[in-house]
């Protein structure tokens, strides 16, 4: 009986110490966002950190020049149900991983779409993966943000603009839904 019960005390103990480690994993929120354009469906899933006091663009957490998962955990995906123009890029319908390369200042951002969807961070990021890069276009912020917080708006017919805030910087590009 003794031993009966000291291992469900063992069991029980590791099953709290699992899901503390799994949650801990997670320390960002994650966030779902979607948008309508030309009635076609473009979906965005990721995790977003806060600044909390970092000067995010040049340390480990988005250093400026390296690809970067645009967000905390896994790396962001972009669904979308209808062939898309990002910037430069043919995009297919499907679901791919969203990366970028982060200037750290208000310089030009690539924008990188990955083959890839299902992927940890950048850690195994693969060029040879990539369906396209882009430019993006890089603005100042007048007042912060502390939440990464990444939008897809909806423009004029089938037009719309992918933003990346986070800091004391937006960036953007165009996408148009074919």
């Amino acid at each position: 009986m003794k031993n009966a019960l000291s291992l469900a005390m063992t069991l029980g103990a590791l099953g709290c110490l699992m899901a503390v480690s799994a949650s801990a994993q997670k320390a960002s929120p994650h966030e779902t966002t979607k948008a309508t354009i030309a009635g076609k469906t473009i979906t965005i899933v990721y995790g977003r950190p806060y600044v909390k006091g970092r000067d995010v663009w040049h340390s480990a957490v988005a250093p400026a020049g390296k690809v970067w998962r645009t967000g905390a955990d896994e790396a962001t995906k972009i669904t979308t149900d209808a062939d898309l123009m990002v910037g430069s890029v043919h995009v297919p319908a499907g679901t791919y991983s969203l990366f970028t390369i982060p200037s750290g200042d208000t310089k030009d951002w690539t924008l990188i779409l990955n083959k890839t969807a299902d992927q940890w961070g950048a850690f195994k990021y693969d060029e040879k993966q990539d369906l396209g890069r882009a430019a993006m276009k890089v603005k100042k912020l007048s007042a912060p943000v502390e939440q990464l917080t990444i939008t897809v708006e909806p423009g004029k017919g089938s037009n719309g603009k992918l933003k990346i805030a986070w800091a004391d910087t937006e960036a953007s590009i165009d996408v148009m839904v074919h």
